[in-house]
């Protein structure tokens, strides 16, 4: 039995042990390891896929890819740690075994022969500024070790190594060095390159490969051979692997898609940035737009930008061409420009859904003067009497100006911008006028991918997604869908670019509808299209917006355009079928008399006129109203449409289905469409027209 003395002392010596013990964790919860240079990352910004288009240097100025585990080659992990640190995955942040051989080697050679460092204790060594080697160091290395083992996994430690490791010169991690050395992912790191970037951390500068290639072939031997020396890796491996050379040079970072890179990397947080990019087309389209911009011998450039219509995600961007060049790094594709002709479409679109107008209304191309605005035709001839989808397919000026004057300049610019487009008008210019239809405004040209993506979508536009979680934008109704579905009809028969018919534009995979524009003075030249599931923009000029005589929207942007559609996989939504609503006439004379020629409204004489009629109001329903249903059992189930003034014969449409001609003074019966909300119609033989949106309701 223990004396009482000695159970005294035992108790003593428990509260002691205690006592330390806990000093020990609180010392180790006041001080644990600084994370502060593993969590100073290198912003990344990623492809859709995961795919690095661009990282940028970190804050204190080094190239630190996070690395984990996962992202490596398991063979090169199997080398490292046979190499560093073969009980890594057994120990505790010491390895016992080493430290009484390096005890031993001490002892007899006066000196450190090895520090027995495991991963665990340099993780804990490249988390902290640089310290003088010594046994003081190397005890402070043991502590954080420890510490480190038990917060973090044995993955979560590897892969502090990996991102913090240090490869020469400003290159930290494994995952930077094998991109600058190798251009590759360390996940596809072979056996020689493998033994180089294990060696390397030993010696950053002494064994860099791009400045001491015979000191890096000699540290990835000593690696090789030990690893068949202790039976990792097998002679023949080896021998091959000793055969292969090592990088003579230093590769740029990855530089895919930069304009958008540097502006997600403005706006979006966190150290890896995942974009909806398409990887591998984005570098196709890279290629293609060098590969046009070889043709320009005038310093001129080009932004392309791809859109899928179903998601509105952005796959593809190019803001310029030679990133590092003069200008280079201006982001072309935001950067607001004159559209020329380019956003007529959408002058016609809104006509079309004022029923003021329709693909085979004939209007007149004539010399036609707008206060003091006379607009003339591009190729300066005016080709007389023509249809409006000639006249936009011919893309003539004097047309357009005419139906902007009907639907009014400033409804025209708000449309726009209420869909998100940020315009810019000429400085001092208090409203918009009517040369914006020709260009007369700036508009950047990811923005009119955004519109033209809203025709692609039955007339609904959403702002263009640009980051893989972003969610969907609001969306916002252009005109309707059957004003869309004309403008698609029309856009998909405009003419292909001179030679484009031969070769390869002999037979298309896919119909495209596009429109082309050129600015004043040849700055800018633009082509914008779709097909069933892709929208592609195109902008071709000078950064400096210098002149580029003869530079047309159709020859020098249309080729591109077609030739990026080309790029593109196969559509695979099916072409729309025609809308309710649509007035499918084969020809003018088709038509509801309001709609078979376009007139230009002109102010009316300061003399009254007695034979004036006012233009169409709809007087029942009224606009706003809840209209009852007529009862299931009732004998009469239609209501009458009723219109004060307008020109006989009055056309009536609801919800864009038409129902017919009628005199001023005839009945008009139709069925109500259901309960819901529909849209009432009235148009009369001047084109004049009213509207009317009620609610139709079942009353209980």
């Amino acid at each position: 039995m223990f004396s009482q003395r000695a159970r005294k002392r035992t108790i003593i010596a428990a509260f002691a042990l205690a006592g330390i013990a806990c000093a020990l964790a609180t010392a180790d919860r006041a001080n644990p390891p600084d994370m502060t240079r593993y969590e100073t990352l290198s912003p990344e910004v990623v492809a859709s896929n995961g795919t690095l288009l661009r990282p940028f240097l970190s804050k204190d100025g080094y190239w630190r890819l996070k690395t984990e585990v996962r992202d490596v080659n398991p063979r090169y992990l199997k080398i490292l740690k046979a190499y560093e640190d073969k009980h890594f995955d057994e120990h505790f942040g010491i390895d016992p075994v080493a430290v009484a051989r390096a005890a031993v080697q001490y002892l007899t050679a006066g000196r450190i022969v090895s520090g027995a460092s495991t991963l665990s204790m340099q993780a804990a060594r490249l988390l902290e500024p640089p310290r003088r080697r010594g046994l003081i160091t190397k005890a402070y290395q043991v502590i954080r070790a420890v510490q480190l083992e038990e917060r973090y996994s044995k993955d979560q430690i590897l892969s502090i190594y990996l991102t913090l490791a240090p490869f020469g010169g400003n290159l930290e991690g494994v995952r930077a060095a094998s991109l600058a050395y190798f251009n590759k992912e360390p996940s596809s790191l072979d056996l020689s390159e493998s033994a180089v970037l294990v060696a390397l951390p030993q010696s950053p500068a002494r064994l860099r490969p791009d400045r001491h290639g015979l000191a890096a072939i000699a540290g990835r031997k000593k690696v090789l051979d030990r690893m068949v020396a202790e039976g990792i890796l097998s002679a023949g491996d080896v021998a091959v692997a000793e055969h292969e050379g090592v990088p003579s040079i230093r590769l740029a970072m990855p530089l895919i898609a930069p304009h958008l890179a540097y502006h997600l990397l403005q706006t979006a947080k966190g150290p890896r940035i995942e974009t909806t990019i398409d990887a591998n087309l984005q570098q196709a389209i890279e290629r293609l737009a060098v590969q046009e911009r070889g043709y320009f011998d005038d310093g001129a450039s080009l932004a392309i930008v791809v859109v899928e219509n179903r998601t509105r995600n952005v796959l593809a961007y190019v803001g310029g061409t030679d990133y590092w060049g003069k200008e280079g790094q201006i982001d072309l594709a935001r950067r607001s420009r004159s559209p020329g002709s380019a956003l007529k479409p959408f002058i016609y679109g809104l006509a079309f859904d004022d029923l003021i107008l329709h693909p085979s209304t004939m209007m007149e191309d004539q010399a036609t003067i707008f206060g003091d605005y006379a607009p003339h035709d591009f190729s300066g001839n005016f080709q007389g009497a023509v249809t409006a989808r000639d006249a936009l397919r011919m893309s003539l000026n004097v047309p357009a100006v005419m139906v902007l004057d009907r639907v009014g300049p400033l409804r025209f610019t708000l449309a726009l911008q209420n869909a998100g487009a940020r315009l810019a008008f000429p400085k001092g210019s208090d409203t918009p006028s009517l040369p914006v239809a020709l260009g007369g405004l700036g508009i950047s040209l990811a923005d009119m991918a955004m519109l033209y993506t809203g025709i692609a979508d039955h007339g609904v536009a959403a702002p263009l997604r640009y980051l893989k979680d972003a969610p969907r934008g609001e969306r916002h109704k252009l005109f309707g869908p059957v004003a869309a579905y004309y403008l698609r009809e029309i856009l998909a028969g405009v003419s292909l670019p001179e030679g484009w018919a031969m070769g390869q534009g002999l037979s298309r995979q896919r119909t495209v509808a596009f429109k082309t524009g050129t600015s004043y003075g040849f700055r800018d030249a633009w082509s914008a299209g779709f097909s069933n599931d892709y929208t592609v923009a195109v902008w071709v000029g000078r950064a400096d917006g210098a002149p580029r005589v003869g530079s047309v929207g159709r020859e020098a942007a249309g080729p591109i355009l077609l030739k990026t559609f080309g790029l593109l996989p196969k559509d695979r939504a099916a072409d729309p079928a025609p809308p309710a609503g649509a007035i499918l006439a084969t020809s003018t004379a088709a038509l509801p008399p309001g709609l078979r020629v376009f007139r230009r409204e002109v102010q009316q004489a300061a003399i009254p006129q007695p034979t004036h009629v006012p233009p169409p109001t709809i007087s029942f329903p009224p606009n706003g109203a809840t209209v009852p249903l007529p009862a299931a059992n009732a004998k009469d189930d239609e209501i009458q449409l009723k219109a004060n003034g307008g020109a006989g014969p009055l056309t009536w449409l609801v919800n864009g289905r038409l129902i017919g001609s009628f005199d001023r003074f005839q009945p008009v019966m139709v069925a109500p469409p259901g309960e819901g909300f529909a849209r009432i119609v009235v148009v009369d033989a001047q084109g004049r027209s009213d509207a009317s949106e009620v609610r139709f309701k079942h009353l209980h």
